[in-house]
C-alpha cells in the first residue's frame, strides 16, 4: 500500500499537512506535539511536510513545484535495519513501515539511516514520528468507505494525492503510475520507496507576436469596454462635463 503524489496538481496549499497532523494527534500512538504555536519558540513534530520550489527547465518558463514528503515506506528501508530496538518494522500483510513506540528510546538513528528525511523526534514524547498511512482508517470499518483512505488524501482539494496497492499492476494507483511515468524519489539510495511522484506536465510557451509584446496581461480579457459610448447617466455625465 502506498501514495502516489501528482506534482502537477499540487498547489501547494498545505491542506494534508493540517488533515494529517489533525487525525495523528487524535488517534494512532503518542499524540503529535504542538507547543506555543503562536509564541516565541514555537515547538512540534510533523508527519508531512510541503516544500516549494522554482524550476526552470531547459525549454519552456520556469515553474513552481510544490514537493510533499513524507515516509516512503520503502521495501529495503534503512530506519528499519538500524533500530537496534525493533521499534520501527515493516508490516508483512501491507508493506507499512511503522513505529511500536513503547518500544522506541528515542536513539535517533533511524532518523540519520533515512536518506529522504522522512523522521521527526517528537520533541515532547521523545519517541521517534513517521507517517502511518493513517493505518487507523484505511482498515476501520466504522468509517464510511469513501473516508478508509489517509487524511491527506481525503483531504485534498486538488486531487494530487492518491493511495492503493501499488503491488498490484491492475489497481487505478498502479496504472496512473505507469499512464504518467512516475517515478522512485532518488531511486540511487537503493531503498526502493513504495510512494511514487508523478511529474509536472510542461507548461505552454508564451510567443510574443510584436518584440515589445514580452509581457502577458492575465486581466485584459475582463477589462476590455462594454461599449464605445456611455449611455444613461453617465452618458448625461459625459455631456455636461465636456462642455464645462
Amino acid at each position: 500500500m502506498g501514495l502516489v503524489i501528482d506534482l502537477d496538481t499540487c498547489v501547494g496549499c498545505h491542506a494534508c499537512v493540517v488533515a494529517c497532523k489533525g487525525w495523528n494527534t487524535e488517534n494512532y500512538g503518542a499524540p503529535l506535539a504542538d507547543t506555543d504555536a503562536y509564541g516565541a519558540e514555537p515547538v512540534g513534530s510533523f508527519l508531512n511536510r510541503i516544500h516549494s520550489y522554482e524550476v526552470t527547465p531547459q525549454v519552456g518558463p520556469a515553474q513552481t513545484v510544490h514537493f510533499p514528503k513524507s515516509c516512503l515506506h520503502c521495501e529495503d528501508a534503512p530506519c528499519v535495519t538500524v533500530c537496534p530496538t525493533g521499534a520501527s518494522y515493516k508490516r508483512v500483510e501491507d508493506g507499512i513501515v511503522l513505529v511500536n513506540e513503547s518500544d522506541c528510546i528515542g536513539c535517533g538513528l533511524c532518523a540519520w539511516a533515512c536518506p529522504y528525511g522522512a523522521r521527526e523526534m517528537d520533541p515532547v514524547e521523545k519517541v521517534m514520528k513517521k507517517c502511518t498511512l493513517c493505518v487507523d482508517r484505511i482498515y476501520n470499518d466504522n468509517l464510511p468507505e469513501v473516508d478508509q483512505v489517509p487524511a491527506c488524501v481525503r483531504t485534498c482539494p486538488a486531487g494530487a494525492r492518491h493511495f492503493g496497492d501499488l503491488g498490484d499492476a491492475e489497481s487505478d494507483v498502479s496504472k496512473l503510475v505507469a499512464e504518467r511515468g512516475g517515478f522512485d524519489l532518488m531511486p540511487e539510495q537503493g531503498t526502493k520507496p513504495v510512494n511514487q511522484y508523478l511529474p509536472p506536465r510542461p507548461r505552454d510557451a508564451w510567443v510574443a507576436e510584436e518584440e515589445d509584446d514580452t509581457q502577458i496581461d492575465v486581466l485584459a480579457p475582463f477589462l476590455a469596454p462594454v461599449t464605445d459610448q456611455p449611455k444613461g447617466f453617465l452618458g448625461w455625465l459625459d455631456k455636461t462635463l465636456e462642455r464645462l
